[in-house]
């Protein structure tokens, strides 16, 4: 049973391995911002969810298995949010995306969103 736990073991920590090296080549080769963090946020959450799954399957210990499902339950909780609410953030900004990104949906909902704030404070005085 030992050696299955370490060859399972094992092809994690290969395909962990492999998903953060795509994700640091996303980060590297992709045009803009946005695309860049979805290959951070997409792919860099599998890969360390993986590598430290695979530490939790090896540790003969409880407590470092159950900091280890901690680990991966909180990079699968936070990242997809702070991914979104970076990236709300950067257009808001105006960072654009790249140009040959079809259709920007988003800039319809800023738009609306902006004409909405400035006609409810359109008939505000001070």
């Amino acid at each position: 049973m030992t050696e299955v736990i370490h060859v399972i073991v094992g092809l994690m920590l290969v395909v962990g391995s492999v998903f953060a090296l795509v994700a640091a080549v996303g980060l590297l080769r992709f045009p803009d911002l946005y695309t860049r963090m979805h290959a951070a946020s997409k792919a860099g959450t599998l890969g360390s969810g993986l590598l430290i799954l695979a530490l939790a399957l090896v540790a003969p210990q409880l407590d470092v298995f159950t900091r280890a499902v901690a680990g991966v339950i909180f990079f699968l909780l936070t990242t997809p949010v702070s991914a979104h609410l970076l990236a709300r953030a950067a257009y808001l900004a105006g960072v654009k995306p790249w140009a040959r990104t079809q259709p920007d949906d988003y800039s319809h909902s800023v738009r609306a969103a902006q004409s909405d704030s400035s006609s409810k404070n359109s008939g505000v005085s001070i």
